[in-house]
């Protein structure tokens, strides 16, 4: 019975495939980076524009370590997200949960001044009454 040995040029070919491969995807964290330069640079920044600039250069350095989620995991800020609908009032309970959820549109931005989320809850009404006459 023969083995078959794999190629010892068989881990460089896949790192130089998996390097290629990620040079070639546009970055997440270059691309947000762009965004918030061009708003410092445009002064629609929330800071001056020289520290606007340090803290998009030290963001998108900190989204290439995968570090801008504070050591927790997408688990422990769903739970995070769900925890803070408890302090909601119970007739809107359900739909911060949803929104903390993704659901819901977005508008606005953090520069503008706020955030916006949009959810629509339909909910069945009571059947409209028929109309009385007026008595005469």
């Amino acid at each position: 019975m023969q083995h078959r040995h794999p190629s010892p040029l068989l881990p460089a070919l896949l790192l130089a495939l998996a390097t290629s491969a990620a040079l070639a995807l546009p970055n997440n964290a270059d691309t947000v980076y762009r965004q918030e330069r061009a708003a410092c640079l445009d002064n629609r920044g929330p800071q001056d524009r020289s520290t606007c600039l340090k803290e998009a250069g030290a963001a998108r350095a900190e989204a290439r370590r995968n570090r801008l989620d504070n050591g927790e995991s997408s688990a422990q800020l769903r739970a995070n997200a769900l925890l803070r609908c408890q302090a909601v009032l119970d007739a809107d309970r359900a739909a911060c949960e949803r929104m903390a959820l993704g659901e819901g549109t977005r508008s606005g931005s953090v520069a503008e001044g706020a955030v916006l989320t949009q959810i629509t809850t339909v909910s069945p009404g009571r059947p409209a009454m028929p109309a009385t006459p007026a008595p005469r």
